[in-house]
């Protein structure tokens, strides 16, 4: 559902950080539908009920398409919509927050109500991944690894997040890797709140930010800086190149060792 932009080589597209080392015994299960793209790991296989949720979510969102063609298309905030259903009311809420449309929240969005639906069924440990945009729900401490394209960061670099701070959302949208809609210059930016929709929509917003000039160390400062007058948000990290930044609650790990 989020509007695309020019195809990158194939190899871009691989979903390679899927390939990781799991969590320990959580069991992993995969739901694919159009956009929606999801690696789910649980303390049972999911699939048959993710599936159920993810075409419940997307037919909410679909039909408010319908409804609102606008709502699809839009690179800025939407009014509030006191009718609309409210994974529906979370993207226009994040758009609002963040400044964009809000279609930026959709991956994000997906991945949390679907997380979320699951707890309420019964499972005590949830991540649920949709493109790069993670809802966590654990017990214990956790270790995600930033995908960054090329750069030699990639995937040598992560985030711990406190098993306190669950349930949290990890987004990381890309300039140069992927699929979504970006008008930015960096390889990563990666934003945790403890709204997963929040954080997908800063994430476009500050890679977004990168892109005003010539990306690299001001690029950088400029995302971080902007980062700060976004409310929800608890901590960036943003790549460009070699270059890295980071701001606010922030475990930065080097996976090289």
């Amino acid at each position: 559902m989020k509007r695309g932009k020019a195809k990158k080589p194939e190899s871009y597209r691989e979903r390679t950080y899927r390939a990781l080392p799991g969590p320990g015994t959580l069991v992993s299960s995969f739901v694919r539908i159009k956009e929606t793209d999801l690696h789910i790991l649980a303390d049972r296989d999911v699939t048959d009920l993710a599936l159920k949720l993810v075409l419940q979510y997307r037919l909410q969102i679909e039909k408010y398409i319908r409804q609102h063609s606008e709502f699809a298309t839009s690179l800025s905030p939407l009014p509030a919509d006191s009718l609309a259903a409210p994974i529906v009311k979370a993207m226009l809420a994040a758009g609002t927050s963040v400044g964009v449309g809000p279609m930026a929240a959709v991956a994000g969005a997906v991945a949390e109500y679907v997380g979320r639906g699951l707890l309420q069924s019964g499972c005590r440990e949830v991540m649920v991944e949709n493109g790069g945009d993670i809802y966590i729900n654990r017990s214990q401490d956790c270790t995600v690894a930033i995908f960054a394209g090329e750069s030699s960061l990639s995937l040598k670099t992560g985030v711990r997040l406190a098993g306190s701070n669950m349930p949290i959302g990890v987004c990381t949208s890309s300039g140069t890797v992927g699929h979504s809609l970006s008008f930015g210059l960096a390889d990563s930016v990666t934003v945790i709140a403890r709204s997963t929709p929040l954080a997908d929509a800063a994430a476009t917003r500050l890679g977004n930010e990168v892109g005003r000039g010539a990306g690299g160390s001001a690029g950088i400062k400029r995302a971080l800086a902007k980062s700060r007058e976004i409310i929800g948000v608890m901590g960036v990290v943003v790549i460009c190149g070699e270059k890295i930044g980071a701001v606010g609650d922030v475990e930065l790990i080097n996976l090289r060792e």
